[in-house]
């Protein structure tokens, strides 16, 4: 792209090259703290996966005992006259300008029974689909981190690349072709005037 070779757009060229390399200073440092946050949570959702299939064990098996102990019928009908609540909160935190959502269960809220009594059993096997619940629930949370994340790293990198292989060797080449547009007009300008004072003398 051709650009007018004057002193003002000379200036105006170099404030826009400082102000790229700024951009792509802070961009730069924003992708390795995303990778960073990225990472860390690549390994807890692996940890997480892990004890999720654990607690899913432990509650099938919670279930089968269960099912042993008071038998199916009943144990459906206990689940039937079950008070079900799904307290869950959603807050927003904020890295680096990507908003990444928080789910959180609250802690007050329990499953409760209206039947006037429960077994030991369907107290055990509650309590294991409750914890099942906080993991699954926590595994969730950091699956849909990393999904932001990941695109926003994307993002982050080709706003990067395209600073430091397009923009800022397009403003430079445009800034050096004034500069020496503008020394030649100097030096015909001097050469000018020194023949034009040549001239008079004579």
């Amino acid at each position: 792209m051709k650009i007018n070779p004057t002193r003002m757009n000379l200036i105006n060229l170099k404030n826009n090259i400082k102000l790229a390399k700024k951009g792509h200073e802070i961009l730069k440092r924003k992708q390795e703290i995303l990778v960073i946050e990225f990472l860390k949570l690549i390994k807890e959702s692996k940890n997480n996966r892990s004890f999720l299939s654990e607690i899913l064990q432990q509650a099938y098996k919670t279930g089968i005992i269960s099912s042993a102990y008071i038998g199916n019928f009943e144990l459906e009908e206990t689940a039937f006259y079950a008070k079900e609540r799904r307290p869950i909160k959603l807050n927003i935190k904020n890295i680096m300008g990507v908003k990444i959502p928080e789910i959180e269960k609250q802690t007050n809220e329990t499953l409760e029974f209206n039947l006037f009594s429960t077994s030991s059993a369907v107290d055990d096997l509650k309590d294991s689909y409750s914890k099942l619940e906080d993991v699954i629930i926590d595994v969730a949370k950091r699956e849909q981190n990393i999904k932001k994340l990941a695109i926003e790293i994307d993002k982050t990198k080709r706003r990067v690349n395209t600073l430091n292989q397009i923009l800022i060797p397009r403003l430079k080449s445009q800034s050096k072709y004034i500069s020496i547009t503008l020394e030649e007009m100097e030096r015909d300008s001097f050469v000018s005037l020194k023949y034009f004072k040549d001239h008079i003398k004579k």
